[in-house]
């Protein structure tokens, strides 16, 4: 429960390990656990690792009305109640919690682990770190029409009129949160039912994003930081995350020569997988 609202998850256990570690795990921005996060949990799963892979409110399986209404600091409570949760768990290692998140996800284990001193490790992958950083790589035209959008349905917020959404992914040009050449292909990629999915969130966000900057925390991070770049990052620019990858004390960097939706899938997929699991094993070894 997150603030009485269910967040359902998936609970991935190992045979034959007594008390595992646990990898908490979720999505980025409009994600939900279905987009090729079980292909990541059933690897570390594989290797000795529980893994509990949840969706936010309001999207997903999990509970919150109106749908699709992304708020960044209820996301980070849903991520403390989701850290709750395992470590009320007698069947994992409560004293082991690695914390993994991609994308606007991979801000908030950011934000998360700066927090949570007893956090054991964190797996950032493609972060969303910088928000001015990503709303300057929209084009201007985009900007104005998502600003327009914004605006719209924040007024209507205080009207207690329903979301006026705004597409996640869109063609180049069009209004959307994401729209270089790669992002609707690489978006509409990672879900599986293309028919039922929700390429929309809550306009309003937009006027959020800006201001919220997670890699300003890597700093604070007391553990073992593992961060996946890809230097063709069209969503979370590479350079800026690069320079707030670096403030972490025990961080470790992978660049990656992808864009941000190739690494979910093929040969990216296996790159980054491998190089997690690696890093799961120096520092948070199954016993």
């Amino acid at each position: 429960m997150s603030d009485g609202l269910k967040c359902r998850a998936w609970l991935y256990m190992p045979e034959e390990v007594e008390k595992p570690p646990v990898v908490v795990m979720a999505h980025g921005l409009g994600g939900t656990k279905n987009m090729r996060l079980d292909a990541f949990a059933e690897r570390f799963c594989s290797e000795g690792y529980a893994a509990l892979v949840f969706d936010y409110r309001h999207f997903g399986t999990s509970e919150g009305e109106p749908r699709q209404l992304l708020d960044i600091q209820c996301q980070l409570r849903d991520w403390e109640a989701a850290l709750r949760f395992v470590r009320s768990r007698s069947d994992v290692d409560t004293h082991r919690v690695v914390i993994w998140g991609t994308s606007f996800g991979g801000g908030h284990v950011l934000m998360t682990a700066a927090n949570d001193q007893n956090i054991k490790a964190v797996i950032s992958q493609c972060p969303f770190t910088d928000g001015l950083s990503s709303a300057l790589a929209m084009d201007l035209k985009t900007s104005f029409k998502v600003t327009g959008l914004a605006i719209m349905d924040k007024i209507g917020s205080l009207l207690c009129l329903p979301p006026l959404m705004v597409k996640l992914a869109g063609k180049p040009g069009t209004a959307a949160l994401m729209t270089a050449p790669d992002a609707e292909p690489g978006y509409l990629a990672l879900v599986p039912d293309k028919l039922n999915s929700r390429n929309e969130v809550a306009a309003r966000v937009a006027l959020d994003i800006p201001w919220y900057y997670p890699g300003k925390k890597a700093s604070g991070i007391g553990c073992p930081v593992l961060i996946c770049v890809c230097d063709k990052d069209s969503v979370a620019p590479s350079k800026a995350t690069l320079r707030h990858a670096r403030k972490a004390l025990q961080g470790e960097i992978k660049v990656y020569s992808d864009g941000h939706f190739d690494i979910y899938i093929n040969d990216g997929f296996e790159r980054v997988v491998a190089d997690q699991i690696e890093f799961l094993k120096r520092h948070v070894p199954v016993l």
